[in-house]
């Protein structure tokens, strides 16, 4: 399938291809009727506006219902089965899980809807069960208003992969890495920070700050997928907050930061890179590239 392919499909077909992208009719509807796309660029701009300036929360739920839980192999396999070409593949993390670990997912993503009101959403092709299990954890603690945010924008993660599965043989080197990463260096022992819980906020009308990306830096100190590719912050102050008590609790060292709180700019359309060098009694940063 290629972008003349979608261009020329019957609307129901159209729609239907759509959804099984992203779970939301009105998102599937607008992606639809935008037809023709004059290229991948244009389709992946449309995508972004549609599900950040026009679709609503209750857009933004209803696709979360088009989700298997993450480890719901059963789920998956019986109410999903239009999806689980493209689910299936994004889960194959929790296929080696052990038996311990599938429970709890099991047992955290009932406490996550019970608390939310929807299941734990995360883009979660190219993680293991047990990293899946401790981002879902962290995420427990977070406030509903910013759970929607941050589970949107790992739809639109979600949404992004599986067009480019469906539109298999199109050009898709346009799509570019999430604008803002970061990395974290620990110089007290010159490794990198593993496993650092960070969130991206920003500030409301009233000053207070809302976390509405969250991460997990891997086995090198990044995270690279902090935000969907190709979105574009608005231009403003942001935050980026290191669970930096954590990561050292870990090691049993007792740190003088229990979190490391980092404000910068946004200015323009371009890759902003924020790390942070981190020992148990300091830290720096810079803008890095």
């Amino acid at each position: 399938m290629n972008l003349t392919d979608i261009n020329q499909l019957p609307q129901a077909d159209a729609h239907n291809g759509f959804f099984a992208c992203c779970g939301s009719a009105s998102w599937a509807e607008g992606m639809t009727t935008a037809r023709p796309f004059s290229s991948i660029e244009h389709l992946i701009e449309t995508a972004t506006r549609l599900w950040y300036k026009e679709c609503t929360e209750t857009d933004w739920r209803a696709s979360f219902t088009q989700h298997p839980k993450i480890g719901d192999l059963e789920s998956l396999r019986k109410k999903f089965a239009t999806t689980s070409h493209l689910a299936g593949i994004e889960q194959s993390g929790v296929l080696e899980a052990d038996t311990d670990v599938l429970h709890a997912l099991a047992q955290a993503n009932k406490a996550y809807e019970q608390a939310n009101g929807f299941i734990f959403i995360i883009c979660a092709t190219g993680k293991r069960a047990d990293e899946m299990l401790t981002l879902l954890k962290t995420r427990l603690t977070h406030e509903t208003t910013e759970e929607v945010r941050i589970a949107m924008g790992e739809q639109h993660k979600i949404t992004l992969i599986r067009l480019q599965k469906w539109l298999h043989s199109a050009d898709w080197s346009v799509l570019k890495v999430s604008q803002l990463t970061t990395h974290v260096l620990d110089t007290s022992v010159g490794e990198t920070g593993k496993n650092i819980a960070i969130r991206l906020q920003e500030r409301d009308e009233r000053g207070h700050w809302h976390t509405f990306a969250f991460g997990e830096t891997n086995h090198d100190g990044r995270i690279t997928d902090l935000l969907p590719p190709n979105y574009i912050l608005p231009p403003q102050t942001y935050r980026l907050v290191f669970d930096t008590g954590a990561y050292f609790s870990t090691h049993n060292i007792e740190a003088f930061y229990p979190e490391v709180e980092i404000q910068f700019n946004i200015r323009d359309a371009s890759h902003y890179h924020v790390p942070l060098l981190l020992n148990p009694f300091g830290y720096a940063t810079y803008r890095g590239s």
